[in-house]
């Protein structure tokens, strides 16, 4: 049993091979129709692909604006890149505290970060939840400040019935090779505002606007760029892999809600274990699915023992030298703690997860 899945659909086969053989391999009518297929099977607007989610987040901040002396209000609680790409762009990460119940970003500990210098914050859909991203929009409109959503766990994911992805100014996805749609490596920004959409577009190729550059007698576009731009494109055989993978999301994401389901039911009368707040204006995309307990190496001895993986996914990222932590964030102090995940993909078998909930209640 493994604790992480990587999804080929069987039409990918076809796909790339198809692809590799045209020899037409840089970004081109596959990423086209890959980011129109974003836009209607996942509901994000005005999806750009991009070659990974870290790229996705860090052309988000540019396009924004965020640079040398600005801050960036982020949780402590997601992987490393999120405080990354705010490094790249010369700002500050400066880390909130979060909910809990849940592990995202709390409104409250977003507006208590809140200084003159804040550019933009970073709410973080932890193991697929969306964030409470109506107050926190709120809040960051009073002051002006740019929301780009890390959605790397959050495809499919919905918000009072909208979707991730249609939700802030941006939203950044990973493609990763064990996320729930996979190219590989890859990745999406989505745009709510029309001219943040162009941006995004011509800044990902090296911020030439191919549109405005015709190609000259001589072979090269005519073009006279004003500022940086990045070789952050997705290439077409990806994007291919990336297409065919999308097409049966819907019905993994149902797999994972069942199974996340399955596993309430199972696990809620537990002592020593809590179970994650599910707000029920809300649906998971359940990249992870999360609990806390006590003595959480003694349970994940326990379970390993019963041959259950189990992790952290990712511990507290501020207490990193990089970053200058940790910072007086209690609320994260004590999910850090304590959480701790269990598979939950849709590779897992009825045989599997029934496994999984007898090592859990067998005790730790």
């Amino acid at each position: 049993m493994d604790f992480f899945n990587t999804h080929v659909a069987s039409e990918a086969f076809e796909a790339v091979r198809a692809t590799l053989e045209s020899t037409r391999l840089s970004e081109g009518v596959r990423v086209k129709a890959f980011e129109a297929a974003l836009a209607e099977q996942a509901g994000l607007v005005r999806p750009a692909a991009v070659n990974s989610g870290t790229t996705a987040l860090h052309l988000a901040l540019v396009v924004a604006g965020v640079g040398p002396g600005d801050e960036v209000i982020l949780p402590a609680q997601t992987f490393i890149a999120t405080g990354l790409v705010v490094l790249m762009c010369g700002a500050k990460p400066v880390f909130a505290d979060i909910d809990p119940t849940t592990g995202n970003l709390s409104p409250a500990g977003f507006a208590a970060a809140i200084t003159a210098r804040t550019k933009a914050v970073l709410p973080v859909h932890w193991g697929g939840l969306p964030c409470d991203m109506d107050e926190i929009n709120a809040i960051a409109a009073q002051h002006g400040i740019a929301v780009c959503e890390d959605a790397a766990h959050a495809i499919g994911a919905t918000y009072r019935g909208r979707s991730v992805g249609s939700l802030s100014r941006f939203t950044a996805f990973s493609f990763q090779a064990i996320k729930h749609v996979t190219t590989g490596d890859g990745g999406a920004i989505a745009c709510t505002d029309q001219r943040d959409a162009q941006e995004v577009f011509r800044r990902r190729w090296f911020g030439i606007d191919r549109a405005s550059s015709p190609m000259s007698e001589l072979g090269e576009r005519e073009y006279d760029l004003a500022d940086v731009g990045y070789k952050y494109h997705l290439n077409d055989y990806c994007a291919a892999l990336g297409l065919a993978n999308l097409g049966d999301l819907p019905q993994r994401l149902a797999r994972r809600r069942a199974i996340a389901s399955e596993f309430d039911s199972a696990f809620a009368d537990i002592p020593g274990l809590r179970l994650h707040a599910r707000p029920h204006d809300r649906v998971s995309a359940y990249w992870l699915y999360g609990m806390r307990v006590e003595r959480r190496l003694d349970f994940v001895r326990a379970l390993r023992d019963r041959g259950v993986p189990s992790s952290v996914c990712h511990l507290r990222i501020d207490a990193n030298a990089v970053f200058g932590g940790p910072f007086d964030l209690p609320h994260t102090a004590e999910f850090d703690a304590t959480q701790i995940n269990l598979p939950v993909h849709e590779a897992l078998t009825a045989a599997d997860t029934q496994r999984i909930v007898d090592a859990v209640r067998a005790g730790w």
